[in-house]
């Protein structure tokens, strides 16, 4: 049986489960935001309503709250003020647990319906979100409303795709029907029912609170399962008015809304008290190693979903474009100063140098090019203002002084601190580019988060290719480059990829750059290196998070 919703939004489904099938270019969210996409006046309105959340509480109908939190800050200084209630997680589990026997029982159908009807509520919203995306994270306005908005939006119709596809191929009842020979057959009739397995908890990221948040929660949500979204307490607004969003369309759909709540704390023990509650059989974590390893150890009780640190790394052995090559790494390099979880790290240059279409270049001559093709790029302040945004973290901020200092390499270009004239107090700061030898992998061979990379002498691009590959498979990477003029570079190169199980991507001269990821197409991490044990959003991010139930008598 149908659901309305999944009628009004059939048209959306369909271009998700064909795009998901020829890995074609495809979105029904609008990446630009003009009123051809978003309608007159959507720019303000959006403005307008996420001003007004500023300064004041957070109201949001949910159990157990015990008192306020307001220690959200902004990368760019910006003063939120937002107080947001603190709940018992206990009383979430609890609400959680109430609400999935009629979520459940609206069907695959109900719930995709419901889930695209809120996908498209939050585009509606896209400029409101891409605000609070940008002050929390540091990401750029352009940045913010395209990763915070219609890309993150995006995986998340790409994850309701992948589990209605993946529901559908389970019948809601059969005949069965065994012949006996002589005798008169055995007749059964069989019934199965989707279940989800529990709660979902999925736990946001300081940089990316939506675009890391959407596949988890979506693929929870359109599976069955309650979900129980913790923000990073850094970055709530987003996932904040995202989670009101989702309780409205639920309400206005008769399901119960905890089965969505927010749970903010900044406390670790209450977060590791929640994820370890034997109710919770799902948690999606973006971050780093350390926590995210602690949950795959201790969450036994759950399937865990994390997304962690990695070194990406680039393999430079020859080019037939070499200003366009420099000029796409320069962006790569600079891009969001480096916070993403897809910006190249290392990057391997023969010792001997690199044959380009300008002539030979040794490994200093490369050092220098790229070095000055950075300072090309970001030396109008407006372009590296709106590229680089600002610094989210502390530690990022201390990172970047200890490579000044030349503590992790020799020194190509350092970083230089920019003022921010709409945000005084913005930690803005360009790239430092490091040079060293393959030998130290000490410096290069771990993930120093933020505008910092490594331009690693290598023997030869032999060694360059194992390098890579020995990366991948003990710190794990999420993106992996080759430039090469030479077919058997590129191969040896493609071998090693398959063999560290990570995405490669070869001579990107263009518009695309190697730390971007397009939903319908791109299988953002693989699952099978370090870096991630899942991928959005792939056929195995969704499938387990529910199971079938069956129950049979004789006709």
């Amino acid at each position: 049986m149908s659901h309305p919703l999944l009628d009004k939004h059939r048209a959306t489904l369909d271009g998700a489960l064909q795009a998901i099938h020829t890995r074609e270019y495809w979105s029904p969210y609008g990446e630009h935001p003009s009123p051809r996409n978003y309608g007159e006046g959507s720019d303000v309105a959006g403005k307008a309503a996420f001003d007004a959340l500023l300064g004041k509480r957070f109201e949001i109908d949910q159990p157990g709250v015990q008192g306020w939190y307001d220690q959200e800050t902004s990368p760019y200084g910006a003063a939120l003020n937002v107080s947001y209630p603190v709940c018992d997680p206990d009383a979430l589990i609890q609400a959680a647990q109430a609400a999935m026997p009629a979520w459940q029982k609206i069907g695959p159908e109900g719930r995709t319906g419901i889930c695209l009807e809120i996908l498209d509520r939050l585009n509606k919203q896209s400029f409101e979100l891409a605000h609070a995306v940008m002050l929390t994270s540091g990401q750029g306005w352009m940045m913010a409303f395209q990763a915070g908005s219609p890309h993150a939006q995006d995986r998340g119709l790409e994850a309701v795709a992948q589990a209605w596809r993946e529901q559908s191929f389970v019948p809601s009842e059969a005949n069965w029907e065994k012949p006996q020979g002589k005798n008169p057959p055995l007749v059964m009739k069989k019934h199965f029912e989707i279940v989800g397995r529990g709660v979902a908890v999925v736990v946001g990221c300081s940089t990316f609170p939506t675009w890391n948040t959407f596949p988890g929660l979506f693929a929870a949500l359109a599976t069955g399962n309650a979900v129980i979204v913790k923000p990073h307490e850094v970055a709530i607004l987003p996932v904040a008015i995202t989670v009101r969003t989702v309780r409205a369309v639920l309400a206005e759909n008769g399901i119960d809304p905890n089965l969505v709540s927010l749970c903010v704390t900044d406390k670790r023990e209450a977060t590791q008290h929640l994820v370890t509650h034997p109710a919770v059989k799902s948690i999606d974590f973006t971050g780093g190693n350390v926590f995210g390893q602690w949950l795959i150890d201790h969450c036994r009780q759950a399937r865990v979903y994390a997304e962690l640190a990695g070194v990406n790394n680039i393999v430079i052995d020859s080019t037939d474009s070499y200003k366009r090559m420099l000029s796409n790494l320069a962006f790569t390099l600079s891009l969001y100063s480096g916070q993403m979880c897809t910006t190249s790290q290392a990057l391997f240059v023969p010792a001997g140098g690199i044959d380009t279409d300008e002539g030979h270049k040794s490994y200093d001559e490369f050092c220098a090019d790229l070095g000055n093709a950075v300072s090309h790029f970001l030396a109008k302040p407006e372009v590296a203002l709106a590229i680089l945004g600002a610094i989210r973290s502390p530690d990022t901020l201390q990172r970047i002084s200890q490579a000044n200092d030349g503590k992790l390499g020799k020194v190509v270009l350092a970083s230089n601190k920019l003022e921010n004239p709409e945000y005084p107090q913005a930690q803005v700061h360009t790239p430092v580019l490091l040079a060293c030898d393959a030998s130290d992998e000490a410096s290069y061979g771990h993930e120093c988060f933020g505008p910092i990379s490594f331009i690693v002498k290598t023997p030869d691009t032999a060694t360059s290719i194992k390098r890579s590959e020995h990366l991948v498979n003990t710190q794990g990477a999420l993106t992996v480059g080759v430039y090469s003029t030479r077919t058997e570079v590129i191969d040896a190169m493609t071998q090693a990829t398959l063999n560290a199980k990570v995405a490669l991507s070869i001579n990107l001269t263009g518009g695309v750059f190697v730390n971007q990821s397009a939903a319908f197409s791109d299988f953002h991490g693989t699952g099978g290196n370090p870096a991630a044990n899942a991928s959005y959003a792939d056929a195995a991010f969704v499938a387990n998070r529910f199971v079938v139930v069956q129950r049979r008598y004789h006709v």
